[in-house]
């Protein structure tokens, strides 16, 4: 299934999102951000769909924003518009969101993959925010994303210069989970996705949700959740079933409840 600016489909029970205006290198315009969200959103709600998968092509993940679309813009245009409250909706999603990085992911770019909650790359991939060369700044959540991945003095470092970043530096700081050969990142993504989809949904939802609280939350907060999230666990029928498999020495079987 195609929509203006994504491609949809399914590899088994992983959502594919492919990001897909290659005349631009992906550029991200505010009619495909909306796209991408709403279609993140129907997978969340899909019980078949276990874990949700985005990717560029093997050029680009995303170049960054539509500068042509926003150069217009004013501080009241903006405001009225609000075009960056659709991106809070991507952290409203509970399943697994898993990037896939060809090319270069840079300013809204690098902010969506930011958003994603496991991300593979390239050995050749280029992440970074050079919005600083063009007078502005990150503002998809791109200052506060990377800061929490990668500490305050080198987020700094990286904004303020507009620098790209390699795929090496981003997995030695945290920023992205693994690397791969260019031609080897989707089989990697979907292998990961694999094995998340075999996991109990309802442990991998409230897993997510408690180690997110972690990062902005003291810790008696968060310790407060986990205890919750936990107990919660226990009204499943996928807690019964994967302790009882345990005991029987068997795979288990997860269904989602």
């Amino acid at each position: 299934m195609s929509k203006e600016h994504i491609n949809v489909y399914t590899e088994g029970s992983t959502g594919v999102i492919q990001l897909n205006r290659p005349k631009v290198a992906n550029a991200l315009n505010r009619k495909m951000v909306d796209e991408i969200v709403e279609q993140m959103e129907a997978f969340d709600r899909d019980e078949t769909i276990r874990v949700i998968f985005i990717k560029g092509n093997e050029k680009a993940f995303a170049a960054g924003a539509d500068i042509e679309e926003m150069m217009d813009d004013t501080p009241l245009s903006l405001e009225q518009l609000d075009p960056f409250a659709v991106w809070d909706r991507m952290m409203l999603i509970k399943k697994p969101i898993i990037a896939g990085v060809n090319g270069f992911a840079l300013g809204g770019g690098f902010e969506l993959v930011l958003h994603c909650d496991l991300i593979v790359a390239a050995e050749d991939a280029k992440f970074g925010f050079p919005e600083v060369n063009l007078g502005v700044m990150p503002g998809a959540g791109g200052t506060q994303l990377l800061t929490k991945a990668m500490g305050r003095a080198k987020a700094l470092e990286w904004i303020w210069l507009g620098q790209p970043m390699g795929a090496q530096e981003a997995l030695n700081y945290g920023v992205i989970n693994r690397i791969a050969a260019p031609e080897l990142v989707e089989e990697e993504a979907l292998r990961l996705a694999s094995q998340l989809s075999k996991q109990a949904p309802v442990s991998l939802r409230l897993i997510k949700e408690a180690v997110s609280e972690a990062v902005d939350t003291p810790l008696n907060e968060g310790l407060t959740l986990e205890r919750k999230n936990f107990y919660l666990a226990f009204a499943t029928q996928d807690q019964k079933e994967g302790m009882k498999a345990f005991t029987e020495k068997r795979r288990p079987s997860f269904k989602g409840v």
